[in-house]
Protein backbone atom coordinates (compact mmCIF):
# COMPACT_ATOMS: atom_id res chain seq x y z
CA UNK A 1 0.00 0.00 0.00
CA UNK A 2 1.13 3.37 -0.72
CA UNK A 3 1.33 5.75 2.17
CA UNK A 4 -1.20 7.91 0.93
CA UNK A 5 -4.15 5.08 0.97
CA UNK A 6 -5.72 6.87 4.68
CA UNK A 7 -5.98 10.06 3.00
CA UNK A 8 -9.44 10.16 2.51
CA UNK A 9 -11.37 12.08 -0.41
CA UNK A 10 -8.03 14.51 -0.90
CA UNK A 11 -6.91 13.80 -4.53
CA UNK A 12 -5.93 17.42 -4.85
CA UNK A 13 -3.68 17.85 -1.94
CA UNK A 14 -2.27 14.27 -2.35
CA UNK A 15 -1.15 14.89 -5.97
CA UNK A 16 0.30 17.88 -5.06
CA UNK A 17 2.29 16.16 -1.71
CA UNK A 18 3.40 13.88 -4.44
CA UNK A 19 4.77 15.86 -6.78
CA UNK A 20 6.36 18.20 -3.66
CA UNK A 21 8.14 14.41 -2.26
CA UNK A 22 9.56 13.79 -5.74
CA UNK A 23 11.32 17.14 -5.77
CA UNK A 24 12.50 16.38 -2.74
CA UNK A 25 14.01 12.98 -3.68
CA UNK A 26 15.48 14.64 -6.67
CA UNK A 27 16.84 17.54 -4.92
CA UNK A 28 18.41 15.17 -2.69
CA UNK A 29 19.78 12.70 -5.24
CA UNK A 30 21.38 15.67 -7.04
CA UNK A 31 23.24 17.14 -3.62
CA UNK A 32 24.21 13.57 -2.80
CA UNK A 33 26.16 13.19 -6.91
CA UNK A 34 27.53 16.75 -6.00
CA UNK A 35 25.53 18.19 -9.10
CA UNK A 36 23.09 21.22 -9.20
CA UNK A 37 19.57 20.73 -7.93
CA UNK A 38 16.77 21.55 -9.91
CA UNK A 39 15.89 25.34 -10.10
CA UNK A 40 11.97 24.71 -10.70
CA UNK A 41 10.84 22.79 -7.69
CA UNK A 42 7.81 22.39 -5.41
CA UNK A 43 9.64 21.51 -2.41
CA UNK A 44 9.65 24.01 0.17
CA UNK A 45 11.04 24.04 4.02
CA UNK A 46 7.91 24.51 5.98
CA UNK A 47 4.19 23.48 4.84
CA UNK A 48 0.79 24.32 6.38
CA UNK A 49 -2.33 21.61 6.26
CA UNK A 50 -5.74 23.40 7.47
CA UNK A 51 -9.16 22.61 7.28
CA UNK A 52 -12.34 21.08 9.45
CA UNK A 53 -12.04 19.07 12.17
CA UNK A 54 -11.57 15.35 10.67
CA UNK A 55 -10.73 16.36 7.72
CA UNK A 56 -7.02 14.45 8.21
CA UNK A 57 -4.19 17.32 8.52
CA UNK A 58 -2.33 15.00 10.89
CA UNK A 59 -2.68 12.05 8.67
CA UNK A 60 -1.80 14.32 5.24
CA UNK A 61 1.15 15.89 7.04
CA UNK A 62 2.84 12.11 8.44
CA UNK A 63 1.93 10.69 5.04
CA UNK A 64 4.04 13.32 3.31
CA UNK A 65 6.63 12.86 5.71
CA UNK A 66 7.24 8.91 5.21
CA UNK A 67 7.10 9.89 1.33
CA UNK A 68 10.05 12.46 2.43
CA UNK A 69 11.99 9.37 3.82
CA UNK A 70 11.30 6.54 1.20
CA UNK A 71 14.12 4.86 0.35
CA UNK A 72 12.41 2.67 -2.51
CA UNK A 73 14.81 1.67 -5.01
CA UNK A 74 11.32 1.72 -7.58
CA UNK A 75 12.68 5.79 -7.41
CA UNK A 76 15.68 5.37 -9.44
CA UNK A 77 13.21 3.65 -11.74
CA UNK A 78 11.16 6.51 -11.90
CA UNK A 79 8.64 5.47 -9.23
CA UNK A 80 7.24 8.45 -7.37
CA UNK A 81 8.26 8.16 -3.48
CA UNK A 82 5.83 6.91 -0.64
CA UNK A 83 5.56 3.31 -1.87
CA UNK A 84 4.73 2.49 1.84
CA UNK A 85 6.73 -0.36 2.51
CA UNK A 86 10.15 0.41 2.91
CA UNK A 87 11.87 1.00 6.15
CA UNK A 88 11.84 5.01 5.45
CA UNK A 89 8.30 4.64 5.01
CA UNK A 90 7.02 2.42 7.18
CA UNK A 91 8.98 3.55 10.33
CA UNK A 92 7.74 7.08 9.36
CA UNK A 93 3.98 5.71 10.04
CA UNK A 94 4.57 4.22 12.63
CA UNK A 95 6.34 6.69 14.59
CA UNK A 96 9.94 5.10 15.13
CA UNK A 97 11.73 6.95 12.38
CA UNK A 98 14.89 8.76 13.67
CA UNK A 99 14.27 11.77 11.84
CA UNK A 100 10.11 12.32 12.17
CA UNK A 101 9.13 13.84 15.41
CA UNK A 102 5.48 14.16 15.64
CA UNK A 103 4.33 16.58 18.27
CA UNK A 104 0.75 16.55 19.65
CA UNK A 105 -0.43 17.99 22.74
CA UNK A 106 -3.30 16.47 25.21
CA UNK A 107 -2.79 19.93 26.83
CA UNK A 108 -4.18 23.10 26.31
CA UNK A 109 -1.61 24.99 24.78
CA UNK A 110 1.99 24.01 23.63
CA UNK A 111 4.25 26.56 25.50
CA UNK A 112 7.98 28.09 25.11
CA UNK A 113 9.94 25.73 26.15
CA UNK A 114 8.66 22.51 24.46
CA UNK A 115 8.73 24.75 21.32
CA UNK A 116 12.60 25.23 22.05
CA UNK A 117 13.15 21.66 22.32
CA UNK A 118 11.85 21.44 18.61
CA UNK A 119 13.88 24.39 17.16
CA UNK A 120 16.58 22.66 18.92
CA UNK A 121 15.86 18.98 17.08
CA UNK A 122 15.57 21.02 13.79
CA UNK A 123 18.96 22.53 13.80
CA UNK A 124 20.30 18.85 13.78
CA UNK A 125 21.13 17.18 10.84
CA UNK A 126 19.44 14.10 9.41
CA UNK A 127 20.58 10.86 11.44
CA UNK A 128 19.52 8.59 9.06
CA UNK A 129 16.91 9.51 6.90
CA UNK A 130 16.68 12.19 4.05
CA UNK A 131 15.37 14.69 5.86
CA UNK A 132 14.82 16.30 9.93
CA UNK A 133 11.06 16.13 9.44
CA UNK A 134 8.92 17.74 12.53
CA UNK A 135 5.03 17.45 12.23
CA UNK A 136 3.69 19.84 14.31
CA UNK A 137 -0.29 18.47 15.14
CA UNK A 138 -1.93 21.09 17.17
CA UNK A 139 -0.09 24.85 15.81
CA UNK A 140 -3.08 26.16 16.54
CA UNK A 141 -2.36 25.56 20.04
CA UNK A 142 0.96 27.29 20.45
CA UNK A 143 1.17 30.44 22.79
CA UNK A 144 2.30 33.58 21.79
CA UNK A 145 5.60 32.89 23.18
CA UNK A 146 5.98 29.45 21.75
CA UNK A 147 5.18 31.07 18.28
CA UNK A 148 7.84 33.84 18.23
CA UNK A 149 10.27 30.73 19.16
CA UNK A 150 8.87 28.72 16.09
CA UNK A 151 9.15 31.54 13.76
CA UNK A 152 12.76 32.05 14.09
CA UNK A 153 13.40 28.76 12.92
CA UNK A 154 10.64 28.99 10.05
CA UNK A 155 12.34 32.36 8.98
CA UNK A 156 16.00 30.46 8.79
CA UNK A 157 15.47 26.85 8.62
CA UNK A 158 18.44 24.22 8.46
CA UNK A 159 19.09 23.29 4.95
CA UNK A 160 17.73 19.78 5.32
CA UNK A 161 14.23 20.33 8.08
CA UNK A 162 10.95 20.30 7.08
CA UNK A 163 8.02 21.63 9.62
CA UNK A 164 4.40 20.32 8.24
CA UNK A 165 2.62 22.38 10.80
CA UNK A 166 -1.41 21.50 11.30
CA UNK A 167 -4.68 23.47 12.60
CA UNK A 168 -7.67 24.17 11.89
CA UNK A 169 -7.39 27.49 9.70
CA UNK A 170 -5.11 29.87 8.82
CA UNK A 171 -6.34 32.66 11.36
CA UNK A 172 -4.86 30.09 13.91
CA UNK A 173 -1.47 30.80 13.16
CA UNK A 174 0.79 33.92 13.90
CA UNK A 175 0.61 36.10 10.42
CA UNK A 176 4.03 35.74 10.50
CA UNK A 177 4.20 32.42 10.54
CA UNK A 178 1.41 31.13 7.93
CA UNK A 179 3.08 33.66 5.25
CA UNK A 180 6.39 31.55 5.18
CA UNK A 181 4.22 28.41 4.68
CA UNK A 182 2.78 26.59 1.88
CA UNK A 183 -0.39 26.53 2.38
CA UNK A 184 -2.45 22.81 1.33
CA UNK A 185 -6.66 23.16 2.39
CA UNK A 186 -8.56 19.92 3.42
CA UNK A 187 -11.72 19.43 2.95
CA UNK A 188 -14.29 17.42 4.39
CA UNK A 189 -14.44 14.11 3.15
CA UNK A 190 -17.11 12.70 1.13
CA UNK A 191 -19.61 10.07 3.34
CA UNK A 192 -19.18 7.51 1.14
CA UNK A 193 -15.28 7.54 1.00
CA UNK A 194 -15.51 7.35 5.04
CA UNK A 195 -17.26 4.24 4.94
CA UNK A 196 -15.02 2.85 2.29
CA UNK A 197 -12.20 3.53 4.66
CA UNK A 198 -14.09 2.48 7.63
CA UNK A 199 -14.89 -1.01 6.01
CA UNK A 200 -11.61 -1.56 4.55
CA UNK A 201 -9.50 -0.55 6.92
CA UNK A 202 -11.49 -1.60 10.72
CA UNK A 203 -13.85 -4.32 9.13
CA UNK A 204 -16.81 -2.35 10.14
CA UNK A 205 -19.84 -3.70 8.53
CA UNK A 206 -21.30 -1.77 5.70
CA UNK A 207 -24.57 -0.54 7.65
CA UNK A 208 -22.77 0.72 10.96
CA UNK A 209 -19.89 2.36 8.26
CA UNK A 210 -22.33 4.16 6.70
CA UNK A 211 -24.64 5.23 9.72
CA UNK A 212 -21.19 6.49 11.47
CA UNK A 213 -19.65 8.32 8.36
CA UNK A 214 -23.30 10.19 8.29
CA UNK A 215 -23.59 10.56 11.62
CA UNK A 216 -20.23 12.60 12.17
CA UNK A 217 -20.32 14.14 8.69
CA UNK A 218 -17.18 12.74 7.00
CA UNK A 219 -15.62 13.29 10.57
CA UNK A 220 -13.35 10.19 9.93
CA UNK A 221 -11.74 9.83 13.77
CA UNK A 222 -15.32 10.06 15.05
CA UNK A 223 -16.89 7.96 12.64
CA UNK A 224 -14.68 5.35 13.71
CA UNK A 225 -15.45 5.50 17.30
CA UNK A 226 -18.89 5.83 16.65
CA UNK A 227 -18.64 2.81 14.81
CA UNK A 228 -16.61 0.71 17.03
CA UNK A 229 -17.34 2.56 21.08
CA UNK A 230 -20.90 1.69 22.38
CA UNK A 231 -20.17 4.52 25.25
CA UNK A 232 -19.42 6.57 22.29
CA UNK A 233 -23.17 6.02 20.77
CA UNK A 234 -24.71 6.18 24.45
CA UNK A 235 -23.19 9.62 24.34
CA UNK A 236 -24.29 10.74 21.14
CA UNK A 237 -27.99 9.51 22.01
CA UNK A 238 -28.41 11.44 24.92
CA UNK A 239 -27.22 14.56 23.10
CA UNK A 240 -29.67 13.91 20.40
CA UNK A 241 -32.32 14.14 22.83
CA UNK A 242 -31.56 17.18 24.64
CA UNK A 243 -33.65 19.61 22.01
CA UNK A 244 -36.43 17.71 23.67
CA UNK A 245 -35.80 18.03 27.64
CA UNK A 246 -35.41 22.05 27.46
CA UNK A 247 -39.31 22.72 27.45
CA UNK A 248 -39.17 24.36 31.03
CA UNK A 249 -36.16 25.96 32.66
CA UNK A 250 -35.93 23.23 35.16
CA UNK A 251 -35.49 21.03 32.37
CA UNK A 252 -33.11 23.13 30.73
CA UNK A 253 -31.23 23.61 34.07
CA UNK A 254 -30.92 19.61 34.64
CA UNK A 255 -30.09 18.97 30.91
CA UNK A 256 -26.88 20.94 30.95
CA UNK A 257 -25.90 19.38 34.25
CA UNK A 258 -26.11 16.35 32.60
CA UNK A 259 -23.86 17.34 29.55
CA UNK A 260 -21.33 18.76 31.96
CA UNK A 261 -21.64 15.35 34.22
CA UNK A 262 -21.07 13.27 30.74
CA UNK A 263 -17.87 15.38 29.75
CA UNK A 264 -16.54 15.20 33.79
CA UNK A 265 -16.78 11.04 33.19
CA UNK A 266 -15.08 11.20 29.95
CA UNK A 267 -12.18 13.29 31.31
CA UNK A 268 -12.20 10.79 34.94
CA UNK A 269 -11.84 7.44 32.30
CA UNK A 270 -8.89 8.89 30.61
CA UNK A 271 -7.61 10.06 34.15
CA UNK A 272 -7.79 6.71 35.60
CA UNK A 273 -6.31 4.88 32.29
CA UNK A 274 -3.39 7.58 31.88
CA UNK A 275 -2.63 8.95 35.35
CA UNK A 276 -1.71 6.18 37.80
CA UNK A 277 0.33 4.57 35.31
CA UNK A 278 2.52 7.98 34.49
CA UNK A 279 2.70 8.69 38.65
CA UNK A 280 4.17 5.46 39.31
CA UNK A 281 6.84 5.41 36.05
CA UNK A 282 7.93 8.39 37.32
CA UNK A 283 8.39 7.84 41.15
CA UNK A 284 10.50 4.41 39.63
CA UNK A 285 12.73 6.53 37.64
CA UNK A 286 13.37 9.15 40.47
CA UNK A 287 14.13 6.19 42.82
CA UNK A 288 11.13 5.80 44.59
CA UNK A 289 10.20 2.99 46.79
CA UNK A 290 6.47 1.22 46.69
CA UNK A 291 4.88 2.21 49.65
CA UNK A 292 8.04 4.02 51.08
CA UNK A 293 8.72 8.17 51.06
CA UNK A 294 9.93 9.78 47.55
CA UNK A 295 14.05 11.09 47.88
CA UNK A 296 14.75 14.43 48.44
CA UNK A 297 14.48 16.89 45.85
CA UNK A 298 11.84 15.10 43.58
CA UNK A 299 8.61 17.07 44.76
CA UNK A 300 9.10 19.19 42.04
CA UNK A 301 9.30 17.35 39.49
CA UNK A 302 6.17 15.23 40.64
CA UNK A 303 4.20 18.51 41.16
CA UNK A 304 4.92 19.15 36.87
CA UNK A 305 3.63 15.87 36.92
CA UNK A 306 0.35 16.85 38.49
CA UNK A 307 -0.01 20.20 37.28
CA UNK A 308 0.68 18.54 33.52
CA UNK A 309 -2.59 16.17 34.38
CA UNK A 310 -4.82 18.51 35.89
CA UNK A 311 -4.65 20.65 32.72
CA UNK A 312 -5.48 17.27 30.34
CA UNK A 313 -8.10 16.78 32.50
CA UNK A 314 -9.37 20.15 31.57
CA UNK A 315 -8.52 19.74 27.94
CA UNK A 316 -10.29 16.12 27.93
CA UNK A 317 -13.31 17.52 29.74
CA UNK A 318 -13.70 20.78 27.42
CA UNK A 319 -12.90 18.27 24.33
CA UNK A 320 -15.53 16.16 25.08
CA UNK A 321 -18.31 19.21 25.48
CA UNK A 322 -17.45 20.25 22.33
CA UNK A 323 -17.99 16.81 20.80
CA UNK A 324 -21.49 17.38 22.37
CA UNK A 325 -22.05 20.30 21.18
CA UNK A 326 -21.36 19.65 17.15
CA UNK A 327 -23.64 16.66 17.58
CA UNK A 328 -26.23 19.07 18.75
CA UNK A 329 -25.74 21.66 16.13
CA UNK A 330 -25.88 18.98 13.47
CA UNK A 331 -29.37 17.96 14.68
CA UNK A 332 -30.41 21.37 14.27
CA UNK A 333 -28.90 21.78 10.95
CA UNK A 334 -31.45 18.98 9.89
CA UNK A 335 -34.14 20.62 11.56
CA UNK A 336 -33.60 23.03 9.25
CA UNK A 337 -33.05 21.33 6.57
CA UNK A 338 -36.57 20.15 6.88
CA UNK A 339 -38.24 23.23 7.43
CA UNK A 340 -36.11 24.54 4.38
CA UNK A 341 -37.58 21.62 2.12
CA UNK A 342 -33.71 20.99 1.19
CA UNK A 343 -32.99 17.82 -0.55
CA UNK A 344 -29.40 17.51 1.38
CA UNK A 345 -29.08 14.03 3.23
CA UNK A 346 -29.78 14.29 6.59
CA UNK A 347 -26.61 13.30 9.69
CA UNK A 348 -29.39 12.06 12.25
CA UNK A 349 -31.42 9.70 10.07
CA UNK A 350 -31.71 7.71 13.12
CA UNK A 351 -33.40 10.37 15.17
CA UNK A 352 -35.90 11.28 12.31
CA UNK A 353 -38.95 11.43 14.66
CA UNK A 354 -37.35 14.12 16.88
CA UNK A 355 -36.21 15.78 14.26
CA UNK A 356 -40.09 16.09 12.86
CA UNK A 357 -41.25 16.73 16.16
CA UNK A 358 -38.52 20.14 16.46
CA UNK A 359 -39.31 21.20 12.70
CA UNK A 360 -42.49 21.27 13.43
CA UNK A 361 -43.02 22.87 16.70
CA UNK A 362 -40.51 26.12 15.31
CA UNK A 363 -39.90 28.40 12.43
CA UNK A 364 -36.68 28.35 10.51
CA UNK A 365 -36.17 32.05 12.34
CA UNK A 366 -36.01 30.20 15.57
CA UNK A 367 -34.13 27.17 14.46
CA UNK A 368 -30.83 29.19 13.41
CA UNK A 369 -31.43 31.46 16.54
CA UNK A 370 -30.78 27.89 18.11
CA UNK A 371 -27.92 27.36 16.19
CA UNK A 372 -26.00 30.84 17.13
CA UNK A 373 -27.10 29.74 20.90
CA UNK A 374 -24.66 26.43 20.46
CA UNK A 375 -22.06 28.71 18.45
CA UNK A 376 -22.38 30.95 21.16
CA UNK A 377 -21.35 28.46 23.85
CA UNK A 378 -18.58 27.14 22.23
CA UNK A 379 -17.09 30.18 21.87
CA UNK A 380 -17.96 31.36 25.54
CA UNK A 381 -15.81 27.86 26.48
CA UNK A 382 -12.86 28.60 24.25
CA UNK A 383 -12.39 31.86 26.75
CA UNK A 384 -12.52 29.98 29.30
CA UNK A 385 -16.27 30.71 30.62
CA UNK A 386 -16.96 28.30 33.55
CA UNK A 387 -18.42 25.18 31.36
CA UNK A 388 -22.21 25.36 33.26
CA UNK A 389 -22.71 28.15 33.42
CA UNK A 390 -21.84 28.54 29.65
CA UNK A 391 -23.80 25.13 28.81
CA UNK A 392 -26.79 26.70 31.46
CA UNK A 393 -27.16 29.65 28.82
CA UNK A 394 -27.21 27.56 26.11
CA UNK A 395 -30.12 25.26 26.82
CA UNK A 396 -31.89 28.46 28.16
CA UNK A 397 -31.14 30.20 25.20
CA UNK A 398 -32.31 26.75 23.17
CA UNK A 399 -35.67 27.04 25.15
CA UNK A 400 -36.32 30.53 24.54
CA UNK A 401 -35.29 30.90 20.95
Amino acid sequence: MAVWDDLVGQERVQEQLAAAARDADALVTAQAAGEQPPDASKMTHAWLFTGPPGSGRSTAARAFAAALQCTSPDRALGGAPGCGFCDGCHTSLIGTHADVEVVRTDLLSIGVKETRDLVRRAQLSPAVGRWQVIVLEDADRLTEGAGNVLLKAVEEPAPRTVWLLCAPSVEDVLPTIRSRCRHLTLRTPPVDAVADVLIRRDGIEPDAATAAARATQGHIGRARRLATDERARARRAAVLKLPLRVEDVGGCLKAAQELIDSAAEDAKQVSEEVDTKETEDLKTALGGVAGGRMPRGTAGAMKELEDRQKRRKTRTQRDSLDLALTDLTGFYRDVLALQLGSAVALANEDVRDALDRVAQGSSPERTLRRIQAVLACREALDTNVAPLLAVEAMTLALRAG
